[in-house]
């Protein structure tokens, strides 16, 4: 399987593409985030995130696209620029048929450390470790791109045996 993790945001917006499946080794595929200045109109800023969207999906051919849930901060503008970037993340997979998929920021730090209270230097720990890198991605934002892609690599395989069962004993029913 293989998955773009997206760390929403309007100044910097993480994209990470991970390749593996369950008990097996994860590859990365590519890391990078896409910034945009403070300054520019919510526009172009936004084009910007579609336009790098676009092309990280034509390239690299996700199975599913994996977007941190939006979650309720203090700071409205920050939340309000997270779910913009969003719904960028998500309107550019529908467009070309990708399923969409999000986990909360808790649900990836136990998938990648173990514990849903890790800070991100443990999750980033975690993700260079399980993706056998070299050095830590840099900024954050890529790490929580690679660690949304390998929460969803391990949880999205286990959640489609758990729909493939559920509709096939649902069949057995009739």
């Amino acid at each position: 399987m293989r998955v773009l993790g997206v760390d929403p945001g309007l100044t910097r917006c993480g994209l990470g593409v991970v390749e593996g499946s369950p008990g097996r080794p994860l590859n990365l595929v590519a890391v990078d985030v896409v910034r945009t200045p403070a300054d520019a109109e919510l526009g172009h800023r936004l084009l910007a995130i579609e336009t790098a969207l676009e092309e990280w999906v034509a390239t690299y051919r996700p199975d599913t696209v994996a977007v941190e849930r939006v979650f309720s901060q203090h700071n409205v503008r920050t939340v309000m620029g997270t779910a913009q970037a969003s719904g960028v993340a998500t309107l550019v997979a529908a467009r070309r048929g990708i399923p969409v998929v999000t986990h909360t920021p808790s649900e990836v730090k136990a998938a990648v450390s173990g514990s849903g209270q890790a800070d991100k230097a443990q999750v980033a720990f975690m993700v260079t470790r399980l993706l056998r890198l070299d050095a830590r991605p840099k900024p954050a934002d890529a790490s929580d791109a690679l660690a949304l892609a390998i929460c969803q690599v391990w949880r999205g395989s286990a959640q489609n045996r758990l729909q493939a069962a559920v509709a096939a004993a649902g069949r057995g029913r009739r």
